[in-house]
């Protein structure tokens, strides 16, 4: 596994040590978990800022958010969602899902 070495605040390495008490884990088991729930938190993000602004289809932001795309669909009704496609675009989505 590679290493990557960074430069955090001392507040944050504060948190980061009270974290790691909390779950049992040592520091480096803890950035793990927190960078990878950051990340997906953060494509999810992105994905639901472009469908929304219509710059991407349903199928494409699930890719975007790194979901299936029934995770996709809930994602958008627990954020109530609303794209921006046209007709054609959900037509063309429609058909896709029901060829997966």
């Amino acid at each position: 596994m590679p290493s990557i070495s960074a430069r955090i605040p001392d507040d944050e390495r504060d948190e980061l040590e009270e974290v790691a008490e909390l779950l049992g884990e040592d520091k480096s088991a803890t950035i793990r978990k927190a960078l990878d729930e950051g990340l997906k938190q953060i494509r999810v993000r992105i994905a639901a800022e472009r469908y929304q602004s219509g710059e991407i289809s349903v199928n494409q932001a699930a890719r975007v958010a790194g979901v299936s795309l029934a995770e996709w669909l809930e994602i958008c009704r627990e954020r109530n969602l609303t794209t921006q496609l046209k007709p054609e675009d959900i037509e063309r989505d429609a058909d896709t899902a029901l060829d997966l």
